[in-house]
């Protein structure tokens, strides 16, 4: 495997405050999974920090579009650059978030370098968009819209690269099966594998199949989103919407081993964990098991 490089992303600008006043919590994962020694852990090079601007509404209103814009569109910018340098160099950079708007800064990254796919493993799709949500807002939850060119164009279309990645270059792994966007994304035909589904043929079967479309020949290689709400809060409560009928970290440990060992497979970055809503660190214990286990056991 080409050298590892781990890169802290800890943007919190696309999520809603927890409660009034207060800021998202998931800017801390990157420390809390450091705190857990995944840099050693990994045998990963140390890639540094990509600062994100203050987290800031304004006086924005439901209506508005999505909350701090501006800001997330200056670091997708800054992030891709740096993540940009490590795939040319053939590094394999883990990007640590933040809340899940960072992906834009992989997506634009590899979109300037040519054309590439996504593995998305995620508890929800993160499909909503003006076509078919009057709540837009919350860019952590919209950025697969966003990546795939649906939304506003200050967001969609930066550095006129609209869009990032295509439809037919997205899959979509573990969303829960009630998913309200599913309907919409198999009309796209944008592959998707619930929990149930993944379950029914066995994950490590459904992983193999899903890299086979990966590994062809139209794109120059892919990405893995990894967004622990995909893992049921039973086992990972420390999210900021955890819903039931998640993931099991033995179910979820094949889908990513298969994908990120792939030679296609270009980078990772993880997403969501709050530590503020995990006192005793179990569960950043748990997230750097399983993505040491899918790097190197």
């Amino acid at each position: 495997m080409r050298r590892l490089v781990v890169l802290d992303a800890p943007s919190n600008l696309g999520l809603r405050p927890p409660t009034a006043g207060s800021v998202p919590g998931c800017y801390k994962l990157a420390g809390a999974l450091r705190e857990q020694r995944l840099v050693r852990r990994l045998g990963a090079d140390e890639g540094g920090v990509v600062v994100p601007p203050r987290y800031d509404r304004g006086d924005w209103a439901e209506g508005d579009g999505v909350f701090n814009a501006a800001a997330i569109a200056t670091y997708t910018r800054k992030l891709a650059d740096r993540i940009e340098h490590h795939v040319r160099a053939e590094n394999f950079p883990v990007v640590l978030g933040g809340d899940c708007s960072i992906q834009l800064g992989a997506s634009l990254a590899l979109r300037r370098i040519g054309r590439y796919a996504i593995a998305v493993i995620d508890g929800s799709a993160d499909f909503r968009h003006p076509g078919n949500s009057d709540r837009i807002g919350a860019a952590g939850g919209e950025e697969l819209a966003i990546a795939t060119g649906r939304g506003q164009r200050d967001l969609t279309d930066l550095e006129g690269l609209r869009p990032y990645v295509r439809d037919e270059d997205v899959r979509l792994l573990g969303i829960r099966d009630y998913d309200e966007q599913r309907a919409e994304l198999t009309e796209l035909k944008i592959m998707n594998a619930t929990v149930g589904e993944i379950r029914e043929r066995g994950a490590e079967e459904l992983a193999d199949t899903v890299l086979r479309t990966l590994e062809g020949p139209v794109t120059d290689g892919f990405w893995v989103h990894l967004d622990a709400d995909v893992l049921d809060p039973s086992v990972m409560p420390a999210v900021d919407s955890p819903d039931p009928g998640g993931l099991l970290p033995h179910e979820l440990a094949p889908l990513l081993r298969t994908v990120v060992r792939s030679e296609r497979c270009v980078g990772l970055n993880l997403t969501i964990y709050d530590p503020d809503l995990d006192p005793d660190g179990s569960c950043a214990a748990l997230l750097a098991d399983i993505l040491q286990t899918a790097f190197t056991g």
